[in-house]
């Protein structure tokens, strides 16, 4: 049976690299953007990631719901910007919450990306989903990126969606060669010369590449077993 994928703010760099994973594999790939702009592997609907509307029409026996929305956090960290950072991951939660609740057939799976910022920076063992420390660290100076993570999952968490089997995507840095990845940040600091190293060069540092992101998203697609909270690093 044809797959029909409905990705929530995926006109990003998350977005464009799922949509062409899944043409290949001769799925139905459905983009809800605010901007409106032409993806060449997804048919893109508009929506304003806050209020309801005729793109609620879309989740109607989809196969899966991905959530991936939110202000790029590569920008100043102004009070406007924080604001906007916070606001756009809850707002387009709550209102997927409620399209759902409004589907005849609602989608069997909704994946809500979350990050793996959540965690307290350490040098000590690798935090897990089961026993990791989620809390800031004034070394790291992460207090709003923890926040930020916690009030998104929190979210996520009290939508009334019992039809519906959710997974929260806890992901690390996602590299790959697409335009606006953090690849496209990390050489073009580099070829200002301002590349290096980080701090004492001690710390981890948790990534993912690009394939196996899309293959995590698809092995939990298939697995009705599969629910709760999965690290993507």
């Amino acid at each position: 049976k044809r797959k029909k994928i409905i990705l929530a703010g995926g006109s990003g760099f998350l977005g464009r690299m799922l949509a062409e994973y899944y043409r290949e594999g001769n799925s139905e790939v459905v983009i809800l953007s605010r901007g409106g702009r032409s993806v060449p592997s997804a048919r893109v609907v508009r929506w304003d990631g806050r209020t309801l509307g005729r793109w609620t029409e879309e989740l109607e026996g989809a196969t899966a719901l991905i959530n991936l929305c939110g202000r790029s956090v590569n920008c100043r960290y102004t009070s406007r910007n924080r604001k906007q950072i916070m606001d756009s991951r809850i707002d387009s939660t709550r209102i997927l919450g409620k399209a759902i609740r409004k589907c005849s057939h609602p989608p069997r799976v909704w994946m809500n990306l979350s990050t793996a910022t959540i965690y307290k920076h350490t040098y000590g063992p690798p935090n897990d989903e089961l026993s990791g420390m989620i809390r800031p660290s004034t070394a790291a100076r992460d207090a709003f990126s923890v926040s930020v993570a916690k009030a998104w999952e929190k979210e996520f968490a009290r939508a009334d969606v019992s039809s519906t089997r959710r997974c929260v995507l806890r992901c690390a840095m996602v590299f790959g060669q697409e335009p606006g990845g953090v690849c496209t940040v990390l050489r073009r600091l580099t070829r200002f010369g301002l590349g290096g190293r980080m701090g004492d060069g001690e710390q981890w540092v948790s990534w993912i590449h690009r394939d196996d992101f899309c293959r995590g998203i698809d092995w939990l697609m298939e697995n009705e077993d599969a629910h709760a909270i999965y690290n993507f690093c």
